[in-house]
């Protein structure tokens, strides 16, 4: 995807050039150096916010995800609030998506964008309560089949078809969760659902981003600024609504300086986690988005193991991360070679 830059946006966004509207959502190109950076940002920053925020809901025990969600909702929306009015990045790519004196988006388009918030409540909820009942090894095996999903949901908005390599590749990944799972003496139904759902609302949400990062003329920006505009409200009456507050204000660990240390450090990567994820997607395409997630969970499964614990060594369990390694090692390959 081609990018515009101005003299006034230091920091890499996602713009739409007027060639490319009629595109396909999802070309099949090489990555470009942009799309390798976009790649490798995502995966640091989701390694290291899925480790902050499993501390915070289960070595700290908070009850209240949804509060978590809307404190990351809100630093974002400050930080994007700060660096539009320093003019060191903008939301849009012309003049009817910026506008030149305050930087905001019309209200108009903010509406386009009600599908993308719906489907990033879903992700972020969803998203969040599926970390609690899963250890990190097995949650991140079950999120490796987020994959299949997003091809079915691609193919469904947009009809993209892929091809032998890629469906070869995602095949792999799929026979490497079921055999890393198969020995999970955890076994927990209701987790383990919480994660599908989890894979399916993930699916859904990168394939809007996609849609309408072409269809809008947002950038990366401008798309998370008005997520924060529609989807911050709506948390916050359902945290009320819920008793959430209620039960936040009571908790036992609120005014310790290593909880509110972790709470911190978990706003400030999903603000970094999210503008990636919109960069990455818009860059390069949903697919490899999902493949990404999956590449990274080599470290996730890592730092979960040390830090949390989890599965016991098993060989079976390391036949199947394997297998989910390599497929989406050979995504990864073709596609910077421009095979797939």
């Amino acid at each position: 995807m081609e990018t515009m830059t101005t003299s006034s946006a230091t920091l890499p966004i996602t713009s739409i050039n007027a060639s490319t509207k009629n595109d396909p959502p999802w070309r099949q190109m090489p990555m470009t150096r942009r799309g390798i950076f976009a790649a490798v940002a995502y995966m640091a920053c989701a390694v290291l916010l899925l480790m902050f925020n499993k501390a915070a809901l289960s070595t700290y025990n908070f009850p209240c995800a949804n509060i978590i969600t809307l404190l990351q909702m809100v630093c974002s929306t400050f930080v994007l609030y700060t660096l539009r009015s320093w003019n060191i990045i903008t939301f849009g790519t012309d003049s009817r998506t910026d506008l030149s004196l305050k930087g905001f988006v019309p209200f108009k388009t903010v509406l386009q964008t009600l599908p993308l918030s719906f489907t990033y409540l879903l992700y972020m909820v969803v998203g969040m309560a599926s970390i609690r009942g899963v250890n990190v090894p097995m949650y991140t095996t079950l999120r490796r089949t987020t994959v299949f999903f997003t091809l079915i949901v691609e193919y469904i908005i947009a009809g993209h078809k892929h091809s032998v390599p890629v469906l070869g590749s995602v095949g792999l990944i799929l026979l490497g969760a079921f055999i890393a799972g198969a020995r999970d003496f955890s076994f927990d139904l209701q987790g383990y659902s919480i994660v599908i759902l989890s894979n399916v609302t993930t699916a859904v949400y990168l394939a809007t981003i996609a849609r309408l990062g072409k269809t809008t003329g947002l950038s990366s920006f401008g798309l998370m600024w008005c997520n924060g505009l529609i989807c911050g409200p709506a948390l916050m009456l359902w945290a009320f609504a819920s008793g959430d507050f209620d039960k936040a204000m009571h908790f036992p660990f609120l005014y310790s300086a290593d909880f509110q240390v972790v709470v911190l450090f978990s706003c400030i990567l999903a603000f970094c986690l999210n503008y990636t994820i919109f960069l990455n997607t818009t860059v390069n395409s949903p697919l490899t988005q999902t493949m990404c997630g999956n590449i990274k969970d080599i470290g996730t499964v890592l730092f979960g193991w040390l830090w949390f614990g989890g599965l016991p060594f098993d060989w079976l369990n390391v036949v199947g991360q394997f297998l989910g390694f390599l497929g989406s090692g050979l995504y990864a390959y073709g596609k910077l070679n421009g095979k797939l």
